[in-house]
């Protein structure tokens, strides 16, 4: 595990094996594990597939100080999270946020607060595009 970084973007499937290993630790109880997955859909409207684009170099230190707001907000451990981008098939995981606690109420709020924090301020993209041939850029 010398070259995992707990924050990452890549354009490589995710497998949350490896964030598991980084933050579970003899003291935790619990570990949250989130997938963001591409659906086949969007207010009502089918999806073909999903892209990513992000401004990596800014996203991976962003991605770090979520997991610093959120560790000052619950008592948890580590954190983790990678994040895909480029073309994402109907089924694929977009992202990944692990979070390692001692009890699991302050691990899944802190899960849910990364998550809703790299929606609001991660310099991350999402494109849908839709079965009928158009595209869309969303929040």
């Amino acid at each position: 595990m010398s070259d995992f970084r707990p924050f990452e973007i890549t354009d490589r499937p995710l497998d949350p094996a490896p964030l598991v290993a980084y933050v579970q630790t003899p003291g935790d109880g619990a570990v949250v594990t989130f997938a963001g997955v591409a659906r086949n859909h969007f207010g009502g409207r089918p999806t073909a597939f999903l892209s990513y684009e992000a401004y990596a170099e800014m996203a991976g230190p962003v991605l770090a100080q979520i997991a610093e707001e959120a560790r000052a907000r619950w008592p948890i451990g580590r954190v983790a999270v990678h994040h895909r981008v480029g073309r994402l098939a109907i089924g694929e995981t977009a992202v990944l946020v692990v979070v390692a606690a001692p009890h699991r109420h302050e691990a899944f709020a802190a899960a849910a607060y990364v998550m809703d924090r790299i929606k609001e301020i991660a310099p991350i993209w999402k494109q849908e595009h839709w079965a009928d041939g158009e595209a869309e850029w969303r929040e």
